[in-house]
């Protein structure tokens, strides 16, 4: 493993579909504006109910990525 030194952020994805989609669209996203994401952790995963399925999932991440230079 290299000498790296990683900054983190906390990131809330969300989706109508999956779990895996939030985290998917969150990450997606980030990497649009934030270069080298390395990882990420699962903190928090959440829904909406209605009508007693599922309707809306939210998975909030903590992202690290590395510093440059």
């Amino acid at each position: 493993m290299s000498n790296h030194v990683y900054k983190l952020i906390e990131l809330t994805g969300s989706s109508p579909t999956s779990s895996d989609d939030a985290m998917q669209r969150a990450i997606a996203k980030a990497s649009e504006s934030v270069r080298n994401i390395q990882w990420f952790e699962v903190i928090e995963t959440r829904g909406h109910v209605k009508d007693g399925k599922i309707a809306h999932w939210q998975v909030t991440l903590k992202v690290g990525f590395t510093l440059e230079g």
